[in-house]
């Protein structure tokens, strides 16, 4: 064993130095244990009372999109949709960058993980994620696909992620905008990042490298949840961050096939990851059971408030941030489908977290209307989830995930439009924010009636029920819905004053024709979906 063990790092040795790299030590796919035993030796983190890993990220708790550039070339200077979004760098400032983070390693111990993102094997990327962190390499082996021995033996990456957290730009010298930088190079297929330790960064650059490749092949990468019932009846829930992808698709009563990132092929569904990026504010064991239960020794909890003397998270405590987070492999659900594979889904739901409190709880969407809000991918960004948010904020991110989609919004809502119509999928639009009132005045939506919902949309038992239209956003909502009191799916029965409401849900409808005003020239049908001018 040790013979093969060492034949391997020799391998894996070789592997790198083909890109130029020759650190001082290099520690090549350790175990989970030795991980986790590094992590602690190096002091990265420490042990909760139930064996998870506890490590904090310092500076950055949540992603710095002001830092994340593509490199524009001869192949992506046309088809990625440069913009807010999408940062463009140079060739000469990516290589400058790359060049002495080679230099920087030669006096260090790294750790390499090779896996694989995407659980379909005829389309998976093979992966190698490089780090100066031991907890890095444990995060990267939780949440994407490890390999079998038969995959060691034949391994050849097609990407390369450098995570180096002690090492940073030079502002003025490499054109970027501080000392922190996540760079993707989409022709060569390699991610560099620097100066943050915040792990969700390396998860997300390579979510938006399979965002750039899957669909010349006519896969429809996902930013999604996905989980699957005992009849094959697959679900998809879009969504941004902490509205509740993760927590809807762990359903004791179904298998979960993924958290958050997934394709659509003419196969059927499947998962990028072999884990899950949960996060963790505010939890309980008796609203959210499979992900309590999923942190335990192999899992990670970034930033999350650890007791000292009795190791026990306190997950009300937001002093880090809110938008603590831990990883745990799929295996640590009970019931989830492993290889991640699934059918053609009956039903999609898209998430959002309304902060003005005048979105319906739920509503029904014709294909066009799908496309609409798939495009719009309004929600409140909620405290933490990036820097400087600490208060929730409206926003249209389109496709549900904006800073990980390089191409422009319409080409992946006609693949989005057409997967529909190819297999009849249901489509419903459920707010999981506010309800009488705006953020600080109204209600949280109760998760069980969201999780009713949920229920009713799957079964089919929604569609049996009778729905007017709401004029001001466009919507079919329903009269009834099993398990929800009925002044609850009308959203302006909900508020004191009737006046009130209408003024505000009337600025969000018009926040809504104006931020689709970006888009250019779109289908009619499209447009008219949507919400209609109206004048306060």
């Amino acid at each position: 064993m040790a013979k093969d063990s060492e034949k391997g790092n020799l391998k894996s040795l070789a592997m790198i130095k083909k890109f130029g790299f020759y650190p001082e030590k290099l520690y090549s796919q350790l175990s989970v244990p030795e991980l986790v035993e590094s992590s602690i030796q190096r002091k990265e983190g420490i042990l909760s009372h139930t064996g998870a890993l506890s490590v904090e990220t310092g500076k950055f708790t949540g992603r710095s999109p002001d830092d994340r550039y593509l490199v524009q070339d001869n192949m992506t200077k046309k088809n990625v949709n440069w913009g807010k979004v999408n940062h463009p760098i140079s060739e000469e400032n990516f290589n400058k960058i790359f060049e002495r983070m080679k230099k920087f390693v030669k006096n260090k111990e790294i750790f390499l993980f090779n896996g694989f993102v995407g659980s379909d094997e005829d389309v998976r990327f093979p992966i190698s994620i490089l780090t100066d962190r031991a907890w890095q390499s444990l995060f990267s082996n939780q949440i994407f696909i490890k390999p079998t021995k038969v995959d060691v033996e034949k391994y050849k990456p097609k990407v390369l992620l450098v995570a180096l957290n002690d090492f940073k730009s030079i502002p003025k010298k490499d054109g970027t905008n501080s000392e922190t930088f996540i760079t993707i190079n989409l022709k060569r297929r390699i991610i560099l990042i620097g100066s943050t330790s915040y792990a969700g960064e390396i998860k997300k650059s390579i979510f938006s490298l399979m965002n750039y490749y899957l669909p010349e092949q006519g896969i429809f990468p996902m930013h999604c949840s996905a989980n699957v019932g005992k009849n094959n009846d697959s679900a998809l829930f879009f969504g941004l961050s902490g509205t509740g992808k993760t927590t809807l698709s762990a359903d004791s009563n179904r298998f979960l096939i993924g958290d958050d990132e997934h394709g659509w092929s003419s196969k059927g569904i499947f998962n990028f990851e072999g884990g899950c990026y949960a996060k963790c504010v505010n939890l309980k064991k008796e609203t959210e059971p499979q992900i309590w239960n999923a942190i335990k020794f192999g899992s990670v909890m970034e930033n999350v408030v650890v007791t000292k003397d009795t190791r026990i998270p306190d997950f009300s405590d937001g002093t880090l941030t809110e938008n603590t987070r831990v990883v745990y492999p799929l295996e640590f659900i009970p019931g989830a489908i492993i290889p991640s594979l699934a059918g053609h889904p009956n039903v999609i739901v898209f998430l959002t977290a309304d902060a003005f409190g005048v979105m319906p709880p739920i509503a029904r969407l014709s294909k066009e209307g799908a496309m609409y809000h798939f495009m719009s991918g309004y929600t409140s960004k909620l405290a933490g989830t990036e820097r400087g948010i600490t208060q929730p904020k409206e926003t249209f991110s389109q496709c549900f995930g904006a800073p990980f989609m390089p191409l422009h919004a319409t080409k992946y809502a006609e693949m989005l439009g057409n997967k529909i119509t190819q297999h009849n999928t249901k489509v419903y639009l459920i707010n999981t924010g506010w309800y009488g009132g705006p953020y600080g005045i109204g209600k949280r939506i109760d998760l069980k009636y969201t999780r009713s919902m949920v229920t009713a949309v799957i079964n089919g038992s929604l569609r049996r029920q009778s729905f007017k239209t709401h004029q001001i956003f466009n919507l079919d909502i329903p009269l009834d819905c099993p398990g929800v009191p009925n002044e609850l799916l009308d959203p302006v029965m909900t508020w004191d004053n009737q006046e009130e409401y209408f003024q505000a849900a009337t600025k969000l409808a018009n926040l809504f024709i104006q931020n689709f005003e970006k888009f250019g020239e779109v289908p009619k049908k499209i447009v008219e979906a949507g919400p209609q001018k109206i004048n306060l």
